[in-house]
């Protein structure tokens, strides 16, 4: 009797976890390989991309799904991460972010000298308006929440430093893609305005209004933004958004 092994494959391809059929495709996991790059860590960051903001602590089963990978395939990617701490694994068996991404995000944050110019100027904008702020930088498709000032109203929106949002809806996402050189109507008109305000864009319950700032050399920075519950949205404050997006240029040696 001959033993064959069967390699890491597509959860797809299979009946149950161990009666193999002929591949129906290749994995999500390895759809968007990096060229030249190891496949371990390619599976290991699409794993990663798993943990969103909607499903912060999803499943073995989830987890394969996502990804396309075998669950035993799945099962030693998180071996790995547990052991980094980058992945922790819950009483009920999910799993969620560890301890280390919350240290790297530190790392990260102090590595933007940008934090001395962005901060100050949130914290003003904050007083004045009595509503939250927050600073966006582009993190590939997404923006990532890098700096976040609450006000002191007991009613205001949860969204806090290291959160990835959308880039197609709300109001820091727009501004991202407007001055990354989007060219439909909507990002030509945010460009042309220097702001946009938007009502309930990326949830019925939030608005916000958001401007750009930018480097020294020119390049977007991120979007100042101002989030508001829309039952106190007003357009009133967009003036004190783009003055806070025109004094960080200023501050970081931008026109």
């Amino acid at each position: 009797m001959k033993f064959y092994f069967i390699a890491d494959a597509p959860i797809s391809q299979f009946g149950g976890d161990d009666v193999p059929r002929k591949a129906a495709h290749m994995p999500r996991a390895d759809q968007n390989r990096s060229e030249g790059g190891a496949s371990t860590v390619d599976r290991t960051l699409a794993l990663l991309a798993c943990f969103t903001i909607d499903r912060p602590t999803p499943s073995l089963i989830e987890l394969a799904a996502e990804t396309g990978l075998y669950k035993s395939t799945v099962l030693r990617l998180l071996a790995s991460l547990r052991h980094a701490r980058i992945v922790r694994q819950q009483a009920g068996g999910r799993y969620a972010l560890g301890p280390e991404v919350a240290r790297l995000n530190q790392v990260f944050q102090r590595s933007f000298a940008e934090a001395e110019a962005i901060l100050p100027h949130l914290r003003t904008l904050v007083e004045k308006t009595n509503e939250s702020a927050a600073f966006y930088v582009p993190q590939g498709d997404r923006r990532l929440c890098l700096y976040r000032i609450d006000c002191s109203r007991p009613l205001r929106d949860s969204l806090k430093v290291g959160d990835l949002l959308p880039l197609d809806r709300g109001a820091a996402g727009r501004v991202i893609q407007a001055f990354q050189g989007a060219v439909d109507d909507r990002a030509a008109a945010i460009r042309a305005a220097g702001a946009v305000a938007l009502r309930g864009d990326r949830v019925p319950e939030l608005s916000a209004i958001a401007a750009p700032a930018f480097t020294a050399s020119g390049d977007l920075l991120g979007a100042v933004t101002l989030i508001i519950p829309s039952e106190r949205f007003t357009e009133a404050f967009v003036a004190d958004v783009v003055a806070t997006g025109k004094a960080i240029t200023r501050d970081l040696g931008g026109a």
